[in-house]
């Protein structure tokens, strides 16, 4: 399961569940669709509390899908996860992808988690250094 939503500063996608390769890819073509008419920059915020690790197809996907984002105009994204296994595997594709430098990775169980998430996303307020 897969959603994306348009906010005032940016995206908020929405990750939970099992999703394959072609639902990924469905995510991707979607992505790019809803992009197609940004004209400048913003930023993103990824839910994927519920999301299981994706197989390696599904992964192949997920970093087209954030590359679009990437050359669309996002500036930062935060990623709230509530596993390590999917923390690693987000941190290895972001890196795949050429977003990783933009992106911060928050703990889903954390006090006010979407708040840091916002924060990084909008604002440039780095959760790792508070």
């Amino acid at each position: 399961m897969y959603k994306i939503e348009r906010r005032p500063s940016g995206y908020l996608l929405t990750f939970g569940g099992i999703i394959d390769e072609a639902e990924m890819k469905r995510w991707a073509s979607e992505s790019a669709q809803a992009l197609a008419k940004e004209t400048s920059a913003f930023s993103v915020v990824v839910d994927m509390r519920t999301l299981a690790p994706l197989k390696p197809e599904a992964q192949s996907a997920m970093v087209e899908g954030q590359k679009i984002y990437k050359g669309k105009g996002m500036t930062r994204s935060s990623v709230i996860v509530n596993n390590a296994v999917t923390a690693a595997q987000f941190r290895r594709l972001a890196k795949e992808s050429g977003i990783y430098q933009w992106e911060r990775y928050i703990d889903g169980t954390r006090d006010q988690c979407q708040k840091l998430a916002v924060e990084w996303a909008r604002d440039g307020v780095d959760p790792d250094l508070g």
